[in-house]
């Protein structure tokens, strides 16, 4: 059997790219960081379910702390109101954490390699709003150069980002073609009983499941 990394967050995202993965041959090596972030413990309970529901070979967590240390995003630093979502918001939102992907992918692949795994997935997305740089398809393929490179020669470790083109509706599309239960899965930046519904990360999810006539399975504060 194929081994691939996927780095699942708990959220909407990682846990349909974790969803294609398994359709796709490979075994799962689910990784899961913790950074201080606000829904810290909904995002593991999610991710740690949906690892099980894959029948994951390991559920590995790694802690990122530091990120909260250097501050400057909302995510981590309570003090930092999250923003809420503003279609016209010309700047990058405050729920950035700076060079988080790049952090992610270096640990993937550090675990890829030590696992004899075949690949890495990451759901990042370059379209909807947020217009995160390490999101861009110019950091991945920068990063994939960076794993040739970096890592022995027998390795052999693809990095895939199959949703980096797509926008949350047409992920939202590919899991319920995969079935992916996401009433297991939580998406909101701010809290972790009702999800706040005002945050980017609301915005979009709740847009996806209106733009394909499905019910959203998780609560929410503001209907």
């Amino acid at each position: 059997m194929m081994g691939a990394v996927c780095l699942i967050s708990g959220g909407m995202d990682s846990s349909t790219l974790a969803y294609l993965a398994k359709s796709k041959g490979y075994d799962i090596l689910a990784l899961h960081a913790n950074y201080g972030q606000r829904t810290e413990k909904k995002e593991r309970a999610c991710a740690k379910k949906i690892a099980g529901l894959l029948g994951a070979q390991v559920f590995t967590e790694i802690d990122l702390r530091y990120f909260a240390q250097f501050g400057t995003s909302s995510l981590t630093d309570r003090t930092i109101a999250v923003d809420r979502f503003d279609p016209a918001r010309a700047h990058v939102p405050n729920t950035y954490v700076p060079f988080r992907n790049a952090n992610l992918l270096a640990i993937a692949t550090s675990f890829a390699e030590a696992n004899d795994a075949d690949a890495i997935f990451i759901g990042v997305q370059a379209l909807d709003y947020s217009g995160y740089p390490d999101c861009r398809p110019a950091f991945i393929d920068a990063f994939r150069r960076v794993i040739k490179l970096g890592t022995k020669e027998n390795s052999h470790i693809e990095l895939f980002t199959p949703f980096i083109h797509m926008t949350k509706t047409d992920i939202l599309r590919v899991g319920r073609d995969l079935h992916v239960p996401y009433e297991h899965t939580w998406s909101c930046y701010q809290n972790e009983d009702a999800a706040c519904g005002t945050c980017g990360s609301c915005h979009f999810r709740r847009e996806a499941f209106r733009a394909l006539g499905m019910i959203d399975p998780i609560p929410y504060e503001v209907v």
